[in-house]
C-alpha cells in the first residue's frame, strides 16, 4: 500500500514538474525506478514476514514491526513531500528521516532474525542513492 499511495503523488507531477527539473546525468530512467521499487517492496515484505514469524508475544518482534511500519509511512511521505509538494527540499528532509528509520529497522530486525535485517540492506542502499540524487536535484535547481 505504501508504494501505491506514494505513486498517487508521483503520478500527478512526474510528467510535468519533475520533467522540467534539471537532473544529474546519472539519474536512473523511470523504466528502472518502478521495477526497483517493486523488488524492494517484495523483499521488505519477506523480511517483515521473517520477523513476524518469530511471534508477536516477543517485545523485540513488536518493536521491530512497529519500526517497519513507521518507516513505511515515512517512505510514503517522501513521495508526498518531493512530488506532491513539488519540493526537493522537503523531499530531502524526509529522506534523511527515512534513512534513519530504515537503519533503526534494520538493527531491530537483525536482533530478531539476522536474515531479515540483511534483506533490508538493498533497501537502505537504494534510499542512500535516492538521498544523494534528491540532494543533487535540490542543489542543481536552486
Amino acid at each position: 500500500m505504501a508504494g501505491v499511495i506514494g505513486s498517487i503523488f508521483t503520478a500527478r507531477t512526474v510528467s510535468s514538474w519533475y520533467v522540467a527539473l534539471r537532473k544529474p546525468t546519472w539519474t536512473p530512467p523511470g523504466s528502472v525506478i518502478g521495477p526497483v521499487w517493486i523488488s524492494l517492496y517484495l523483499v521488505m515484505g519477506i523480511a517483515a514476514f521473517l520477523v513476524w514469524r518469530k511471534g508477536l508475544e516477543y517485545a523485540g518482534v513488536r518493536i521491530a514491526l512497529l519500526l517497519f511500519l513507521v518507516q513505511l509511512v515515512i517512505n510514503t511521505l517522501w513521495s508526498a513531500a518531493f512530488f506532491g509538494l513539488a519540493s526537493p527540499l522537503a523531499g530531502f528532509v524526509v529522506i534523511v528521516i527515512l534513512w534513519i528509520a530504515i537503519v533503526a529497522t534494520i538493527i531491530a530486525f537483525m536482533r530478531v532474525s539476522l536474515g531479515s535485517g540483511l534483506l533490508l540492506l538493498p533497501y537502505v542502499s537504494w534510499v542512500s542513492f535516492a538521498g544523494v540524487l534528491n540532494w543533487s536535484i535540490l542543489i542543481i535547481n536552486r
